[in-house]
This record gives structure tokens, sequence and C-alpha cells, in this order.
């Protein structure tokens, strides 16, 4: 399995950044740097608000080489143009980087089984971690205002690195060991970058030499078979440095082949890795991934698409469009002011601060948003006009919402990546505004449910999606974050999970969750996914607004099950639970929530008769179940939960509630209701006002509410019953609205077996107006019943009908 994320590739000493020659430099500053030899350009037009310069072809004028055309515009792309390099943030990130380079320079020593001292090539990523910072060192003598700008002393310091690499590990004598990721990403892509930075200066000897490494450890074979590591992000990672590799090389083919190995990314898929039709997206067979690898795929194929348009080797596939369709239909729903949701960021939730990181660069929900983020404005180069025009106000929108980690300024971004947010954040196009609705990703088990108020993200496991992923020593504790761990956002709490949350939460008390408190050992259920749940009746039905959510949770490592729901409405998410049975001999509890208050926080707790409200944050409503707190504060450092971050220990201050639903319970329930962002008398008001929300059912066999004010009822069956007015022959996920003469059914079937269901709604019904061709209307009058085809996934089907 791979280790991606310790060398991102948006960061400024990552990956996924190059140079150029110093023929797309202005002549003045050529004078003004006084003969050096290889500088970045920082004038030139920028595209549409500071995206890519529109695609032209490589040869440009008549006679032009392609190769150096490609050549040109990479280096373009990977370190930026349109900047004024004495302005801020980029002429303190310039000089940053310029002193980071020297002191990387002054500390090299090469030697038999390292470059650096203390870093030998043999722990995982090792090697890459020296491309990484021979990478740096090249930005800081191509780019200006380092310090070092065409320095002849650091050019010769990369050069002795790059030789030594080569001579002593990265080279076809060598045979791959440890991890695979390491030789055929992390390594040549770095390696091709400052190959492409450097190509002037390197001679035809030290590209041969790249160019062998490279077909030694990429064969062409890896890109010829789309199956084990060669697919998603991985198999879009591969065909970048195959390209770049046949851009120095000037071999056509080379280009060819990368650019037809990245076809089989692009259609949806049914199973395994990359994304599917409703917005999910899968690595490692059984992990949601949109946040990370997802955005490696995405980043990758924005640079690629930009690179080769207008070139004989341009991407032409019509199917790339499912590629820019997912902007808006599989990231954009996933971010929220600035951040992606961890529920999709797998085991990089435990990175924190990373020890191999010179810059100190925070990894949280954040730094992974802001990663897509800069992969959409990149991708906007490529799009229509239209999708640009709209993807650029999300940008927009999200730079401005961003207050706990503002993205003008992130560390993370070299100036090419700040230089096209800069101009997206100073465009006319007026800002979007976070949407509202609901999303359900029932292929990666995850939904996300927006409001004004809030935003909320339920994290589920089933047979197809792992409990949690851990691998290379990260996230050894993530056991429960799929056993219905809901996070929520409201306005001044973009920090809930960014704040080490991670290193000091309670790893059995996860907000949302159901768990036996029977302890588990560090990686318990194997590594890269392994553990994954025996049950099929995860997911649910939504109307676009609103939504019914279910799983059927078996514990990791235990006895334990239950069957949860969530009803997702306009001011709250209800959250019943049912069948809680557990045989491990302790204590089994759901919690409400576990809340973050920061260091040393004193947000008040004010609790009543079935109600309780946090200061700041929101309330819940209690409707079941006796409602326990434990204000306390929790030490932990990142490296407690990922054996490559920092030890440093910080504390930080947790508000807890939770049911203790007793040990061994039997058929154990509860129910309550998430008020995120309520003020103290919207949750009294609440509390007072029961009749509001009628809870229908809440057994093994069926779980349902009915919300009349709304026109609600809404119900998921486990089984064939009846609940309310509501009857189905077979399990399934059912909500029914109401508006004025019509009402709409939505209909899903979680289990995905394909089998045809009905549905009878007990109440009187004239007509119907519209069904999905999967939707049969077998009968109206007294009451509605339909027959659906649900197929084998988790597609809601809808019926519309007038009332008699």
């Amino acid at each position: 399995m791979d280790s991606y994320g310790s060398y991102g590739s948006g960061t400024a000493r990552g990956t996924g950044q190059g140079g150029t020659d110093r023929r797309m430099l202005p002549r003045t500053t050529r004078r003004a740097l006084l003969g050096a030899l290889t500088v970045l350009a920082v004038t030139g037009a920028a595209g549409p608000a500071g995206t890519a310069a529109p695609a032209r072809r490589p040869t440009g004028a008549a006679g032009a080489d392609p190769y150096d055309a490609l050549l040109r515009r990479w280096l373009t792309i990977a370190l930026g143009e349109g900047y004024d390099p004495a302005a801020e943030p980029y002429a303190s990130r310039l000089a940053e980087t310029g002193t980071e380079a020297r002191q990387l320079a002054a500390g090299m020593a090469p030697a038999p089984g390292s470059l650096w001292p203390g870093h030998p090539f043999d722990p995982p990523a090792g090697i890459t971690l020296s491309y990484s910072r021979l990478w740096t060192m090249t930005q800081a003598y191509l780019q200006p205002g380092t310090g070092s700008t065409g320095d002849p002393g650091l050019l010769a310091t990369i050069l002795r690195g790059l030789d030594h690499l080569s001579a002593t590990v990265y080279n076809p004598s060598t045979t791959r060991y440890g991890n695979w990721w390491e030789w055929q990403i992390g390594s040549p892509r770095l390696l091709t970058d400052i190959s492409a930075a450097l190509h002037d200066h390197l001679g035809p000897q030290r590209i041969e030499a790249m160019c062998a490494a490279i077909d030694h450890f990429i064969p062409d074979s890896a890109l010829t078979d789309y199956s084990g590591t060669s697919t998603g992000a991985n198999r879009v990672d591969l065909c970048r440095s195959v390209a770049l590799r046949g851009i120095l090389g000037r071999d056509p083919a080379k280009i060819a082949l990368a650019r037809d190995a990245l076809s089989p990314v692009f259609p949806y898929v049914t199973r395994g890795d990359g994304l599917y039709a409703d917005g999910s997206f899968i690595q490692h067979t059984w992990v949601a991934y949109s946040g990370t690898y997802g955005q490696v795929m995405l980043d990758g194929l924005a640079r690629l698409f930009t690179l080769l348009a207008g070139s004989d080797w341009e991407v032409t596939d019509p199917a790339r469009q499912i590629v820019l369709d997912s902007v808006e239909h599989a990231y954009a729903p996933l971010i929220h002011d600035g951040l992606v949701m961890d529920s999709v960021n797998g085991r990089a939730i435990s990175r924190g601060y990373l020890t191999s990181d010179d810059r100190h660069v925070m990894r949280s929900d954040h730094f992974h948003g802001q990663q897509l983020i800069a992969a959409i404005a990149l991708l906007a180069g490529a799009a229509s006009p239209a999708e640009r025009e709209r993807w650029q106000a999300r940008v927009k929108g999200w730079i401005e919402r961003d207050t706990v980690s503002p993205i003008l300024t992130a560390r993370q971004f070299g100036v090419a990546d700040l230089a096209r947010l800069h101009a997206i954040a100073g465009s006319p196009l007026p800002a979007a505004p976070e949407p509202t609705g609901h999303r359900l990703f029932a292929a990666m088990d995850r939904a996300v449910h927006r409001r004004p108020g809030f935003t909320a993200n339920i994290a589920m496991a089933s047979d197809r999606i792992a409990h949690y992923e851990c691998g290379n020593g990260e996230n050894p504790r993530g056991w429960h974050t799929g056993a219905g761990m809901l996070l929520w956002w409201a306005p001044g709490l973009g920090d809930q999970y960014t704040d080490w949350f991670w290193p000091t939460v309670d790893w059995y008390r996860l907000p949302g969750t159901t768990v036996s408190t029977k302890r588990l050992p560090d990686r318990a259920g194997g590594e890269w996914g392994a553990p994954k749940p025996a049950v099929r009746w995860v997911g649910g039905t939504t109307d676009g607004e609103y939504a019914a959510v279910g799983q059927h949770l078996k514990g990791l490592g235990s006895t334990l099950q239950a069957r949860k729901s969530w009803f997702c409405v306009d001011d709250a998410v209800i959250c019943l639970g049912a069948g809680i049975t557990c045989t491990d001999g302790v204590p089994v509890e759901t919690i409400v929530d576990n809340r973050n208050l920061g260091e040393g926080g004193t947000n008040t707790l004010t609790r009543g008769p079935g109600w309780a409200h946090l200061e700041g944050h929101g309330g819940w409503l209690v409707l079941d179940g006796e409602l326990r707190t434990l204000r306390e504060d929790r030490t932990g450092a990142w490296s407690d939960i990922n054996t490559t971050s920092t030890g440093e220990r910080r504390t930080r201050r947790w508000q807890t509630l939770w049911l203790d639903h007793g040990t061994d319970p039997v058929d154990a329930t509860y129910a309550y209701v998430l008020m995120p962002g309520a003020d103290r008398r919207q949750v009294l008001r609440r509390a007072a006002g029961r009749r509001r929300l009628r809870i229908l059912a809440n057994d093994p066999t069926r779980q349902a509410v009915a919300l009349p004010a709304l026109g609600l009822t809404a119900a998921n069956f486990w089984q064939p019953g009846t609940a309310g007015p509501l009857t189905a022959t077979a399990s399934a996920s059912v909500l029914l609205r109401r508006r004025g003469r019509t009402a709409t059914l939505c209909v899903s079937e979680p289990t995905r077996t394909g089998e045809p269901l009905e549905i009878i709604w007990d109440h009187p019904v004239r007509g119907p107006v519209r069904a999905d061709d999967t939707v049969e209307v077998l009968a109206t009058g007294r009451r509605l019943r339909v027959r659906v085809t649900p197929g084998e996934v988790c597609t809601t089907h809808r019926c519309e009908v007038t009332l008699s």
C-alpha cells in the first residue's frame, strides 16, 4: 500500500511544482540578476481570474520545438506567473524558500545510505524526502527574491545531490524495496519536476539517467493494466511522471502512453477505486477518500489537461467531462468554508505536524480543503467559460469564509498556487455562498446535510466501506470513525475538528457514534481498510433538501449491534437508535456529542428536563435516555496516532454528552435531536413544543418520524413492516413530503438487492403527476401504492402525486 500525503502536491516544499528557464524572463529582470543562469518568470498574462494562460498549441511559432513548448508550459503551471515577487505574500514566501534552501545546502553530506545526516534512504519515503529537499533548493535557485536566485554554488550542490541519488539508489540497478509508493510516485514525481526545472543544466547524461530510472521503476506495464496500485489517484500520479519523462526524453510514445492511460480514470465505477455516479470517491477499494486521494487525482488531471491542451497529445477523450463535472458534483459538497470534511480524509486525519516537514505545516481539514480548492482553481483553466465562472465563484466564497486558516497566506502553498488564488480573490466575480440541501454519497457511506445555519456530516461503514483505514504507522485508533460519526459546523466553529481534535479526543467517544467500550489494540482489524462490518443496510434516501439516513451497525472487534437513523430536517438532525445489543461484558454508549472547547474553554453548559445547551455551540433534546455529561482536559500529541508526526503535546478541553446503555444491553434504544448553532431560547422553545416531532417507531424493525409542520414523514424499514401511514414490503428508506395539494415520495433500497418492493402510503391520493421510470404507480384513491425496481445501487426513486 502507499503512503501518499507526506509530500502533498500543493506544498511549497513538496511535489507538484516545477521551474522554468531564462527564456521566460523579461529582459529587464535578466539585467537585474546580472547574469544569473536560470530564473522564474514572474510576469506574463494569466488566464481568466488567475488561471493558467489560455491554451496555445505547444509548437507556438512556426518551427518551434513542441517538447520545449510543453516544458515551458509545465514550468509556468508549476511555478506560476502574473505575480509581483516584491509584494506579499510572495516576498516572504520566496525569502523563506531561500533561507530553507541555504540551510539544506549547508547540511547536505552525501553518504552511501543517505544524502542528509539523520535521514537515511531506508525508512518509508526516505528517498522521496531527499528529492523533496532538492526540489526546495531548485525553487530557491530558479525563483526571484529568494536570496539565492541564480547562485552557481547552490546549483552545483543540487546537481551533486541528484548525481548521488542516481548513482547510489534511484537507478535501474536497484530492486525496489519497502513501500512501492516511494519508487513509483513520490520520488519520480519530484525527480521529473527537478529535471524539468534544471533541464538546461543537466546535460544529456543526467537526462538519460533520469529517463532510465523512470522507465525502470514505472515500466509501460504499470500503465497498460488498470488494476492493483495503478488505479484512481495513483494512476494519475504515474501518468504525470511518465508524461514529463516523455517530454524530457523527447519520446512521443511515452507522452501518448501517459495520456491514453488516463482514460480508465474518467468513467464512473460501480466498485473499487474511482469516482461513482453519486459523487463518491473511493481509493484502496474500501475507503472514502475524496479529500486526499481525490484531491491528488483532481490536481494531477488539472495539470495534465492544461499541459497537453492544444498539443499533439491533447486529452480528447469525451469522458474527461466526468472529471470536470465532479468539481460541483463530487468535491464541492464536501468542502465547508475552506475545509474538507475529515470523514473523506482517511488515515490523513492523523498527520498533524509531520516530522519530515521542514516548514511545520499543520495537515488539518483546512489544509486538505485548501489543497482541493487550489486543484479546482487550476482545473478551471481547462474548463469551459461557464464552468470556470461557477467554480471561481465558489473558490472566492471559500477564500472569504475561511477565517480559521486564511487561504491567501496558507503556508502550504508555493507562489504558483498563491498567484492563482489571489487572482480569483481579487476578481470582480461575486463570491458564491455555501449552498443548502442534502447530498447522500451512498457508494461511500457518507451524507452531508446543509442548512442556512449549519452543515452536518455523517460517516458510516458497511461490507463495502471500511470502519477506518490505518497503515504506514498512521491512524492506528480510527476504529470508530465509521460507527455513525456525526461532525457538524455552525458559524464561528470552523476550527472544531482542526484545533488538535484528533490527538486529544477520546477515541471511544467520537461524536454521534454508538460503541462498545471494550478496549481495542492499535490497528485493530488490520491495515489498509481491511476491517469491514458484515452489514448491507447502510444508506438512505433524500429529496435534495431533507433526508432519511440509516446504518445497521456492527462494532469493530465487538459483539455490538444496533440500528441507527438520522432524519435530517430544516434546523436539526433527529437521531434514533434501536436494537442496541452487546455481550462484550462492558458498558455500551451513544455519544450524543463531544465538543472541542479549545485550550481552557469556559463555554457554559446549561441543562434542563430533557434538554441541554452549550454556549456558542448549540443544543440537544433528549427524548429517550438519560443524558450524562463530562468536562475534562485531555492531552495528546500527533505522534500518539502517527509515527511520522511530531511529539509536541497539547491540552484541549472537552465537553462530552452521552447516553449509557449499560453493560451487555439487549434491544436498548435512544432518541435525541441535535440543534447545531441554536441559542438557549431556541432550545427551550423546542423542548416545550414536543408535538412538533412525532416518533412513529423506534425498534429493530423500523425507525420513523413525522413533522407535520414540515409536511414530512420519514422511515427506515430494516425489514418489511408499517410505521405510521407508511408500509414497505421489503427493507427500504422512505421520505414523504407534502406541499400544498401535492406530495413527493422518495424511496431507496439500501440493501441493494435490486429486487422490486412496494410502498403503501395510507392517505387519499387523486393521481400521479410524474414518476421515475423505476417507479410504477399501482393504485391511487384511498391510498397510494407503488412498486419500485431499485437496481443494485442505493439511488433515490421518486414519485409525485396530487392529493384528494
